[in-house]
């Protein structure tokens, strides 16, 4: 086997994107050539640690001697205490590199704790001000300068961007960070270790790197440097050309045992993880994203899984675009542009028809019928978030910055309502 080993993005050197060979091989071997890292501090989920082989093999790779520490799972929308009691044991051992691995919440964590780190912070309070929302003017903020390795196990992609999100453990609000934080240094893919995810955790935050490339593609573009362009679009039409239809090939291979490639389904998965890259260099280039982000950060703290805000939100939130947009926008026509760019992937025209027949169908349709057809939640009460949940939910989304640049904005508790009724 041959590493690739390139920049992910062509106009900037990091992170690199390392695939082709063994996880612990590729981690071993960068850690010590790349980073010359001698007190490792690991990440690991609970599942790989407990159901798999996974930190076994990555802890016989670089060997006793350069593990400094470890810390075996985290909660989901990676709490505030959880951070600051990584961030005291990183401190206490000296650590010089992180490593993920495991999903999003772990990458997530990891940044905060090198943002946190870096600035001596270690109580809540502290950690507020380094938030993109301080409650007082902020002090100069240091940069990380302890490096992150990721390896990844789901699609969720937040290992290519350069913000981060934590919940607050009491008001359960999801705060950002944003700069000077900064993502991992390397990211290392392996689809054989990405068989071990959980087919609802793979599929789910697929459809968040959907997510992200339909929202860039429909961007208001309302203060970025140059809006929509031509390069976003590509990029965003490329991630979900790969996105798609390898994740209709993984619920084909996982469900009915059909190998469309020959290849137990690693093709399929690399074809995923690669069109998350693409996803998260379309987002990137700073278009504002919308209001499926926008409230599904908010549904996180609910209890709803990365992923799954996706699946329930993004046909709703173009539906609703689409319906209250200007007849002089471009709402619609780059809408039904994106329907019949999916249209033409593979697979996707014969998963509509099995849930719509012949009956017209818009963008928002043609994304409900992929998720459905990949098994996902389509409505919040699948998972567990009632109507009594609301009026919280939508007053805690008007406070997102993506529900403000929606193409349509959320200014009203009103709207945010309309749109969770549609998927209640």
């Amino acid at each position: 086997m041959t590493e690739t080993l390139r920049p992910a993005f062509a106009d900037r050197p990091r992170p690199l994107l390392s695939y082709g060979i063994p996880f612990p091989s590729a981690a071993a071997h960068h850690i010590t050539d790349l980073f010359h890292a001698s007190k490792i501090y690991i990440l690991c989920s609970a599942s790989l640690a407990h159901n798999t082989d996974a930190l076994d093999r990555l802890t016989r790779a670089l060997g006793p001697d350069k593990i400094a520490g470890t810390r075996i799972g985290m909660q989901s929308h990676t709490l505030w205490s959880e951070v600051l009691e990584v961030v005291r044991n990183a401190q206490a051992v000296e650590a010089d590199l992180l490593i993920t691995l495991g999903g999003g919440s772990l990458t997530d964590a990891a940044k905060v704790v090198a943002l946190a780190i870096s600035n001596n912070t270690t109580t809540p309070s502290t950690l507020l001000t380094l938030t993109s929302e301080p409650p007082t003017p902020n002090p100069p903020i240091k940069p990380p300068s302890i490096p992150i390795i990721s390896i990844p196990t789901s699609l969720s992609a937040g290992e290519y961007s350069s913000f981060a999100g934590a919940t607050h453990d009491t008001s359960r609000r999801k705060y950002s960070f944003g700069a000077p934080i900064r993502g991992p240094q390397l990211v290392i893919l392996d689809p054989e270790l990405t068989a071990t995810t959980p087919e609802r955790i793979w599929l789910g935050t697929g459809i968040r790197a959907v997510d992200h490339c339909v929202e860039t593609y429909l961007s208001s573009g309302v203060g970025s440097k140059d809006g929509v362009t031509e390069e976003t679009d590509r990029l965003a039409l490329h991630a979900l050309g790969l996105l798609v239809p390898g994740l209709v090939k993984c619920r084909l291979n996982n469900k009915d045992g059909i190998d469309a490639d020959g290849d137990g389904g690693k093709a399929a998965r690399l074809d995923c993880a690669l069109g998350s890259v693409d996803a998260m260099a379309a987002c990137s280039a700073g278009l504002p994203l919308g209001a499926s982000h926008g409230i599904g950060h908010q549904l996180g703290p609910f209890g709803v899984p990365h992923g799954e805000t996706s699946c329930i939100l993004l046909p709703a939130v173009c539906k609703y675009n689409a319906k209250h947009s200007s007849s002089n926008s471009d709402v619609f026509p780059r809408q039904t542009k994106l329907r019949d760019f999916l249209l033409r992937q593979e697979g996707v025209a014969g998963v509509v028809r099995k849930y719509y027949a012949d009956a017209a169908v818009d963008l928002g349709d043609v994304l409900d019928a992929i998720i459905r057809e990949l098994g996902l939640p389509r409505s919040l009460q699948a998972v567990g978030v009632g109507r009594d949940q609301f009026d919280a939910l939508a007053e805690h989304s008007l406070h997102d910055r993506w529900c403000q640049a929606n193409v349509v904005p959320l200014q009203e508790k009103g709207q945010v309502l309309e749109i969770l009724e549609t998927v209640a």
